[in-house]
C-alpha cells in the first residue's frame, strides 16, 4: 500500500541515529488530549503535545492486506484519582482517535508525523489503585462500521427521514391488498 511519506521523514529513517516517537490525539468532547512518549511539549500541525514519556503505552497497530476493521489500545498510567471523575463523565464513545509515527532531530519535529491509526475511541477501562490509576482506550478503525447493518424499509417514514416532501411511498401501503386486472 502506498505511504504519503515525506522526504524529510525517509531521509530520517535512513540516518544513523533515529530518534523516533508515537503521539496520539484524542478528541475528547470537553477538552482534546494530546499526548506523545517523550518528555517536554512538541508542536505537531501547530498543536501542541504534552510528553508523557514511559506512562503512555500503545499496543501494536496491526494492518492487512484484506479489508478488516483492526483496533488499537492506547493506556495512559499515573493518572491522578482526581481526574478519574472527569474521565468517568466525559462523552468519549465515537470520538476522533489518531495515532502518528514521527521522528525528532536536533530537538524539532521532522516534518508531518505519519497517522498511523485513525479511529473512534469505543471504551474506556479504568484501573484504580490507592495514589494514581491506568485508563486504557480501546479505539477502532472506521471500517468497523461496514460491520454494521444499515436498517432502512421501503416505508412512507423511512423515505421522510431524508425526504420530507416525497409522497412516493405513500400509495405503497394501499397497493398492497388491491386486485389489479389485466387485459379484456
Amino acid at each position: 500500500m502506498a505511504r504519503d511519506v515525506t522526504s524529510n521523514m525517509i531521509a530520517q529513517l535512513e540516518a544513523d541515529v533515529l530518534q523516533p516517537f508515537i503521539a496520539v490525539k484524542l478528541d475528547f468532547d470537553g477538552d482534546p488530549v494530546r499526548a506523545w512518549t517523550g518528555t517536554g511539549d512538541i508542536t505537531i500541525a501547530s498543536e501542541d503535545y504534552f510528553g508523557a514519556g514511559h506512562l503512555l503505552t500503545i499496543d501494536a497497530v496491526s494492518e492487512t492486506a484484506s479489508v478488516q476493521a483492526n483496533g488499537a489500545n492506547i493506556s495512559l498510567s499515573g493518572v491522578p484519582t482526581d481526574l478519574i471523575s472527569a474521565a468517568l463523565n466525559e462523552n468519549y464513545q465515537g470520538r476522533d482517535a489518531i495515532i502518528y509515527f514521527g521522528v525528532i532531530s536536533n530537538g524539532a519535529v521532522v516534518s508531518s508525523p505519519y497517522a498511523i491509526f485513525k479511529g473512534f475511541i469505543d471504551t474506556m477501562l479504568i484501573a484504580e489503585n490507592a495514589s494514581t490509576s491506568t485508563i486504557t482506550l480501546a479505539a477502532e478503525n472506521r471500517l468497523i462500521a461496514l460491520d454494521v447493518a444499515k436498517v432502512r424499509r421501503f416505508t412512507s417514514e423511512d423515505q421522510k427521514i431524508d425526504f420530507p416532501d416525497d409522497k412516493g411511498f405513500d400509495f405503497v401501503a394501499g397497493l398492497q391488498d388491491k386486485e389489479i386486472v389485466w387485459g379484456t
